[in-house]
């Protein structure tokens, strides 16, 4: 089951709600946002209107499997990156012992993907941070397919919007 995250403590707006609003905001700026001030390509993003450093998806994974194997989770980190068009740059996994939960992060030139797992609870806590012509969701059946989590809570973030 994917379902997306419902904040408790904060009461945020319906994304289409809050998409309109922030489009509406960015409508009626009289300046434009400001350009780099290099030439260079700053792998920034434009969706429904909005321009933004990346895409940053929360994922909690509750029911899932596998948790404790070190080469399957380096497998699903390699995976994940391929099927969102990503570039690996460095992979470090921890192994902990004596309940075999594993840590890691997958550096991107697109930014990362990390992982933190506790097998004895079945659950593993991923951050898939990508910019660029990336495609962070697709990550997620590859974590599906993997750990065969019962559910997987989802959270977007789009991180260093214009408004």
């Amino acid at each position: 089951m994917l379902e997306t995250a419902k904040p408790a403590l904060r009461k945020i707006l319906p994304t289409e709600r809050r998409m309109k609003l922030i489009s509406s905001a960015l409508n009626s700026m009289t300046t434009p946002p400001s350009k780099p001030k290099t030439d260079s390509k700053d792998h920034f993003i434009e969706r429904n209107g909005i321009r933004y450093a990346g895409t940053h998806l929360i994922l909690d994974l509750w029911g899932a499997n596998h948790l404790d194997n070190l080469e399957l989770v380096e497998k699903a980190l390699r995976q994940a990156t391929a099927e969102a068009g990503a570039t690996l740059l460095h992979l470090h996994l921890h192994h902990f012992t004596p309940n075999g939960g594993i840590s890691g992060v997958a550096v991107l030139a697109e930014s990362h993907i990390s992982i933190h797992t506790w097998p004895e609870y079945e659950y593993a806590a991923l951050d898939v941070f990508m910019c660029g012509d990336a495609a962070p969701h697709r990550t997620l059946e590859v974590f599906q397919k993997t750990f065969q989590p019962h559910r997987i809570l989802v959270n977007e973030q789009m991180r260093g919007g214009t408004v």
